[in-house]
């Protein structure tokens, strides 16, 4: 069927009508990527739930007039401000490559096509549509060469819908094969598929196992707080026997310790910095969840083409068949390469070794489809031409067959020029196919694709490699880059369809060869069904249903606009090579979050508990009559105890290099090593402070040494957890680690400093008792930590870390 055109409209809008149409407010107005605007980063960083509690504690003790007891305040501005600089950062380098990586359409004004973004398309532009193409705005059908169009995106229905003139086309949707123009009758917020887009491209941490962890954690925390909260303020107001003052310094001192400030916060700077990291090397990351994902991925499905291979293709040779004229096998190929308007690799490379075209005229076109695995062009007297894949339009068990895959063993792309004895848009096409040659074309396997391999072997990732050409050209490029099983390919026209027999398939072997956009679908859900977290790498139309589908679908920058807009990481550079980068930041993200939710929880824990000892404690005296007891600590005292266990160390720890892969129990880990520790830390500091405590009439001098002495023991312990968290060394977390014992040695033996903080390590036989506590407490924790790994069957502590 050759190409309809409505002649009125052919030409496009002109200069002067496109310009009425912009100042009549009538264009494409979606912004470009719907992000967060810097106004709404600085408002959810500032106003948070954590820095409400932390506003109203700071208020408290400035009532009590000790502004050096407020200096927890300063975290309501530390947070506030690196998160916004992070997310600021974060939000500019996806904004940038998302600009980088947008589908532009092409469209046609005055006669002449060109692309444009997409928010510059206005009401009745004519847009032009090829395959791969993403409909941007909704429309109406003006021109069409057997135009399909896959709109699984929107309805769901995975199969391609014709669409001849006057049809309908709705944006969200994509060109599967053929060609044509549209009408733009809907654009802007009026476009069926605008308020989708802006929702699935927010900058956004939802729907994150991380996050979702962290939520449990918080709710679990909560559960914590409020009776230990209400019992340490009751026992400070009401049982400490302690004017307002210390009483409410006490009090306030007990419940800062209990807000987990920095864990939500780390969080999301660790994923900021991988995107800004990730981004540095051409990495777009359109959901933030996806950098967490990839670090659970255990099988990468990778296309051959465009991810193993070069996207260039030289024609390499035309081996003709048979009694076949040489000369019109060219003219023929130099005709169909001419007449295709979008024309793909192989056709490109055809193109370009045969640029001079006969001028035949052509009276019918068949385009190339993944399903169908052939084109074709009819060209009146000059007969029906077809170009599609050996083992597809030939009997497999002919000569001409045979040599087809003799040479694609070689790792070479075939392709069969054939005569049809019908016109290729027959229903019945293509008929009886009669040989006229072997077109060979040359691909190139990229530098760096064994490379990834090896890595992905060495993480424990297993590669498959899904391909729509020939079993046996796959099975070779995939031996040549020494994948395991991978010469041995698998033909997928011979699988089984169901689920758990392909599943078996896909356990057994590597690399498969001819396998259609469905059949790729279903690989994936396969994969899934056995409880593996999949990649999905592509970049033609033919991977889009498998992108969508996947956990992680990774697109190449140069792919076509369809299966940009499904995957969640585009690598712009088009590099294979690029995603260990990603799967590596994944890691470090996921890995470092659970070290320093390890440090948080522990902190939480054993202040709720040391607040619930003291509060107990205090009861106790109203009902039997001993001593009443106050707070151990100053609200300075916790400052400075979470300064070097927790706080910078945290920090640091979070942007630290990782490379477990992720597994899944996030939360369970974190409960199982941060509760023991807490309580170790709470009792042991309790202990420590029952030895010290003179009583409610004891001098300011004894109240003093017997707050440093419970915080000796709790120093103590806290450190050794940092410590143990940290695990595996490496050279700059001894220093980290070093840097924090000697940073709480100087604050201890200082007089300025013990003057400004109120400490006083002066008496022999407290010391000695808070460093027996300290000691013993840190041989529990290693205890527990041990039995912990040694319950789980594996090991407390991550494998070392690669530079």
């Amino acid at each position: 069927m050759s190409i309809t055109v409505q002649a009125s409209d052919a030409t496009g809008l002109t200069a002067a009508q496109v310009e009425q149409r912009r100042r009549d407010g009538r264009t494409n107005d979606v912004p470009d990527r719907a992000s967060r605007s810097v106004r709404d980063i600085i408002r959810a960083n500032v106003f948070t739930r954590i820095n409400a509690i932390l506003g109203v504690l700071f208020l408290l003790v400035l009532a009590t007039g000790s502004l050096i007891d407020g200096m927890f305040g300063l975290l309501i501005v530390a947070n506030s401000a690196v998160g916004i600089i992070q997310e600021v950062r974060a939000k500019r380098t996806l904004d940038q490559l998302a600009i980088v990586s947008q589908a532009k359409p092409t469209v046609r004004r005055d006669g002449k096509a060109a692309e444009i973004p997409p928010r510059e398309v206005v009401l009745d532009d004519l847009i032009e549509l090829g395959p791969g193409d993403q409909i941007v705005v909704d429309g109406v059908v003006e021109e069409s060469a057997q135009l399909e169009v896959d709109e699984s995106l929107l309805t769901g229905e995975a199969d391609p819908v014709d669409k001849p003139l006057g049809a309908n086309v709705m944006s969200g949707s994509y060109v599967v094969s053929g060609s044509g123009a549209y009408r733009a009758t809907k654009v802007g917020k009026d476009a069926y598929a605008a308020k989708l887009a802006e929702e699935a491209s927010k900058f956004t941490l939802v729907h994150s196992e991380l996050r979702s962890g962290i939520d449990r954690i918080l709710k679990f925390i909560t559960y914590l707080l409020i009776p230990a909260g209400l019992l340490i303020i009751y026992n400070q107001l009401f049982s400490s026997g302690e004017s307002w003052r210390p009483a409410l310094t006490g009090m306030v001192a007990a419940l800062v310790p209990m807000v987990p400030e920095g864990l939500v916060l780390m969080t999301s700077i660790a994923f900021a910095v991988g995107v800004v990291r990730l981004g540095r090397r051409q990495c777009l990351v359109q959901e933030l969840p996806a950098i967490e994902g990839l670090a659970r991925v255990d099988v990468v499905c990778a296309d051959k083409t465009g991810t193993l291979t070069e996207n260039g293709m030289r024609l390499s040779d035309i081996e003709v068949l048979d009694d076949a004229d040489p000369a019109e096998v060219r003219k023929a190929l130099a005709a169909m390469a001419a007449g295709d308007p979008r024309p793909n690799a192989s056709v490109q490379a055809i193109a370009e070794a045969l640029p001079e075209n006969p001028g035949w005229t052509q009276s019918a076109v068949a385009p190339f489809s993944s399903a169908k695995k052939w084109s074709g062009q009819s060209f009146g007297e000059h007969g029906d031409w077809l170009l599609g894949a050996p083992d597809v339009l030939l009997d497999p068990e002919s000569g001409d067959a045979r040599r087809a895959e003799e040479l694609g063993s070689s790792g070479l792309r075939i392709l069969l020029l054939g005569r049809g004895d019908r016109p290729v848009d027959a229903v019945d096409a293509p008929g009886t196919v009669r040989p006229a040659a072997l077109v060979v074309l040359e691909q190139k396997v990229r530098p760096d694709a064994r490379a990834t391999l090896e890595y992905f072997a060495d993480q424990n990732v297993s590669v498959k490699v899904i391909s729509g050409d020939n079993a046996v050209s796959v099975g070779a490029v995939a031996a040549s880059l020494e994948l395991p099983g991978g010469a041995n390919a698998i033909d997928a026209r011979k699988l089984p369809e169901d689920q758990a027999a392909l599943a078996d398939a896909l356990d057994e072997h590597t690399t498969f060869g001819r396998v259609r956009p469905d059949q790729k679908r279903a690989m994936v859900s396969a994969l899934q069904s056995r409880g593996h977290t999949v990649a999905m790498t592509g970049d033609g139309v033919n991977d889009v249903l498998a992108l969508k589908d996947s956990d992680i679908g990774v697109a190449m920058g140069a792919g076509s606009p369809a299966t940009r807009a499904v995957a969640q990481i585009v690598l712009l550079d088009n590099k294979f090579a690029t995603l260990p980068y990603v799967v590596g930041e994944g890691r470090r993200v996921i890995g470092n979050i659970e070290r320093v939710s390890n440090l948080f929880l522990t902190k939480t824990v054993y202040s709720v508990l040391l607040a619930f000892l003291v509060g107990v404690a205090g009861v106790g005296s109203q009902i039997f009559g001993y001593e009443p007891l106050g707070y151990p600590f100053l609200p300075r005292h916790v400052t400075i105890a979470a300064w070097f266990t927790i706080g910078i160390p945290a920090f640091i720890l979070s942007l630290a290099p990782n490379n477990e892969r992720a597994r899944s129990g996030f939360v369970g880990r974190v409960m199982r090593l941060a509760i023991p520790s807490g309580v170790v830390i709470g009792v042991a500091t309790f202990i420590a402070y029952l030895i010290a405590y003179e009583g409610p009439d004891a001098s300011e001098t004894e109240r003093v040494q017997a707050g440093t002495t419970a915080l000796i023991t709790l120093i103590m312990i806290a450190v050794w957890v940092l410590a143990l968290v940290a695990r595996p060394y490496v050279w700059w977390k001894v220093v980290l680690i070093g840097a924090s014992v000697a940073a709480y040695l100087f604050l201890f033996t200082m007089p300025f400093t013990r003057e400004f903080f109120k400490l006083d390590p002066s008496n022999p036989r407290l010391t000695t008792a808070a460093l027996i506590c300290g000691a013993v407490g840190i041989v529990l924790v290693e205890a527990a930590w041990w039995i912990t790994a040694k319950l789980r069957g594996g090991h407390a502590h991550p494998t070392p870390e690669r530079p």
